[in-house]
């Protein structure tokens, strides 16, 4: 059995947005008991990352690394969206646009501070859009 859904969140600027209940809720209304479920963001300045959820420094500080690592009004050719849009390339470039996590007892087998988070890379808000797909049984 599969299903496919296509999935919007809106941001608010750059920052990691947790959907896992989203997700959890939609793969538990597809009855597969056992499988795999795709997560694919169809952008290429916004990722996804699987990261600890209980404490919000961790998202401060993965958020401060990557303003370090790919830092705005850096010395970029590309750069006809505004200062932030080559910078939110690299940053997708060295994270994920998809994620795969297995399906357990109609459940997501994630850790117990695990969580499901689109990656805005920009500064100003956008809507994004995130396909799941499970396939099992």
């Amino acid at each position: 059995m599969q299903a496919l859904h296509n999935l919007e969140i809106s941001t608010r600027g750059q920052g990691l947005y947790e959907f896992t209940s989203t997700i959890s809720e939609w793969v538990r209304h597809q009855k597969i008991q056992i499988g795999l479920l795709t997560v694919f963001c169809r952008h290429t300045s916004a990722s996804l990352l699987i990261q600890e959820n209980a404490d919000p420094t961790v998202r401060q500080d993965i958020k401060a690394y990557f303003g370090r690592l790919a830092p705005e009004n850096g010395p970029y050719q590309h750069n006809s969206e505004g200062s932030d849009d080559m910078p939110a390339h690299l940053r997708t470039a060295l994270t994920q646009v998809h994620l795969s996590i297995p399906v357990a007892n109609g459940s997501l087998v994630l850790g117990t501070w695990q969580g499901v988070y689109l990656f805005e890379h920009r500064v100003r808000p956008h809507r994004r859009e995130v396909v799941l797909h499970t396939i099992g049984e």
